[in-house]
Formats: structure tokens, C-alpha cells, sequence
């Protein structure tokens, strides 16, 4: 038995001035993310190591129980060091705002953005969540501890 998809409710937020702006789509059939496209009316240049927040021109109703992160396209990050800054970004189901995109330039040129142009990914995912209990202390473990690099090279 075959269960539904969730659905993702997607509403424009400028519908006459944005039909050029694809919405939130998957590019292959087996694609784990959406492409997010930039709804920006003019070009933006970020220089190396310029920080934007970038509108996608839409708002979304998310599932109960689903967050959406929003990732770096590796195209753009890897030709152009243009990468999303606090990747990944979460978005929560009971966030009703324009859906915007951060990217930072790492890379060692300037970076135009156009209007239309695929800046990011979206997926989504099942979020779980739990129920939080102070303790006096914590089960010991062989890691114990160690932090950062203590399990191997």
C-alpha cells in the first residue's frame, strides 16, 4: 500500500508581477531537493564575502510534523563559492513569512545574481520532536567526553 505525499501549499505573494518566477520544483524525478529561484526585480552582485537575504516570492503552509531546509545548490557553490550562510537553513511548518534565501560569496569574484535564477534547494523533512528532562547526571559511554576529532584522525 502506497501512502500519499504530504502536501506543500505553496502561495505567491506578487501573482502579477511574479508568473516568470517558477515556484518550488523538483528537477528529476528521483531529486531529493526543490529548486528556489530568485524573485529579485533587478541583478545583485555579491561581492566576496557579501552576505544578502534573498525573497523567493512566495509563502508556504508546511505539514504538521515537517520542517523545510534550505541548502546550497553545489553548482553555485562549487564554481562560484556562492553557498546559503547558515546552511542549512529551517524553516517551521507554523512559518506563514516570504520564504527568503541567505547566501554569502566565499568565493574570490564578484557573483551577479538574475531574476529567475535557481540560488538554492528545498527539502523537506519529518521532524521529530521530544520531551526534554533535566537529570543529575548521564549515562557513561567509551566516548565519554571526547569531542571534536577524539574518535579517529
Amino acid at each position: 500500500m502506497t501512502r500519499a505525499n504530504p502536501t506543500l501549499r505553496i502561495r505567491r505573494l506578487h501573482p502579477d508581477q511574479d508568473q516568470d518566477i517558477p515556484l518550488p520544483r523538483f528537477m528529476t524525478e528521483r531529486a531529493a531537493g526543490m529548486d528556489l529561484c530568485a524573485a529579485i526585480e533587478t541583478p545583485l552582485t555579491l561581492a566576496p564575502g557579501a552576505i544578502a537575504l534573498v525573497p523567493l516570492g512566495f509563502a508556504m503552509a508546511l505539514p504538521d510534523g515537517y520542517e523545510a531546509q534550505i541548502r546550497p545548490r553545489s553548482g553555485l557553490a562549487i564554481r562560484h563559492g556562492v553557498t546559503v550562510v547558515n546552511a542549512p537553513g529551517t524553516i517551521d511548518s507554523d512559518y506563514r513569512g516570504e520564504v527568503q534565501v541567505g547566501l554569502i560569496n566565499l568565493g574570490p569574484a564578484d557573483y551577479t545574481l538574475h531574476r529567475g535564477e535557481r540560488i538554492a534547494q528545498m527539502v523537506i523533512q519529518r521532524v521529530c520532536t521530544v520531551d526534554v528532562a533535566e537529570v543529575a547526571s548521564l549515562d557513561d559511554t567509551p566516548r565519554g567526553e571526547g569531542g571534536f576529532g577524539s574518535t579517529g584522525k
